[in-house]
């Protein structure tokens, strides 16, 4: 496959999932693992070597449109990085058919969460909720132990986790770009230190998935908040429903 072919395949993805609020590593494990038939360990540290620049940039991006939310970015930061570290080191140790189950399972649980929201939304929206600052630190541990073992980025419990505080889906985009940006970086600090890097692939797509990332800010700047929180929000709630099936089917 030509390296003009990986950075199309890079800016795609890109695109996506910093539209979506999603780092991408999975994305890139897929293409890595049934393309490129790299092992696991390759795989996962590739993965997030292309994820994570292009999240750093997708970050900035938000940042500059005023939407990442710090305060329940921090929270889940705060508990999401030690989390990174402890399933960075316990990952050699976990039967790789446990972790599968254990994580399809969270994505379906946070996917049905999100969509059972839409169909019965709250009647107390207003009122603030004592466990706001427990449920932002869960949603970070979860993504954080999805980063370390298995080199995920994670996004998928950010993202819900975000729904599920009452962000609007502009808004959670952006935050969680900036909480994956950090748990990413420290994930691949600790999946590098193996060695395990297939760098020309990487690179390549880390070069589309950057263009991708610049472009994505600048496109949810120009969307109706509500009409893409109408239509993007039941989508991630189905994909991640899809994403944990797909798992372990």
């Amino acid at each position: 496959m030509t390296y003009i072919t990986l950075v199309l395949i890079g800016f795609v993805i890109g695109v996506f999932v910093l539209s979506t609020g999603g780092g991408g590593a999975a994305f890139y494990l897929g293409v890595l693992t049934s393309l490129f038939h790299l092992s696991a360990p390759v795989a996962a540290a590739t993965s997030l070597l292309t994820a994570f620049p292009s999240l750093v940039v997708g970050a900035f991006g938000h940042y500059r449109t005023g939407n990442i939310r710090f305060k329940v970015g921090n929270r889940m930061l705060i508990s999401a990085i030690p989390a990174v570290v402890v399933g960075a080191l316990i990952s050699p140790y976990i039967p790789l058919k446990i972790y599968t189950w254990i994580v399809a399972i969270i994505l379906v649980v946070l996917g049905l969460q999100i969509l059972i929201q839409l169909i019965f939304p709250s009647t107390n929206s207003t009122k603030k909720s004592t466990n706001d600052s427990l449920k932002a630190s869960l949603f970070g541990v979860i993504s954080g132990l999805m980063v370390g073992v298995a080199g995920l980025s994670g996004g998928g419990p950010i993202l819900a986790g975000l729904l599920l505080l009452n962000l609007d889906m502009v808004r959670a985009v952006s935050t969680s770009s900036y909480v994956l940006a950090g748990t990413t970086c420290i994930g691949l600090i600790f999946h590098l230190s193996g060695g395990n890097v297939n760098w020309s692939i990487g690179i390549s797509l880390m070069i589309g998935a950057i263009l991708g990332a610049l472009l994505a800010p600048r496109l949810l700047a120009k969307v109706d908040p509500i009409k893409f929180n109408k239509y993007l929000r039941p989508f991630i709630g189905i994909l991640l429903v899809f994403m944990g099936a797909r798992m372990v089917i």
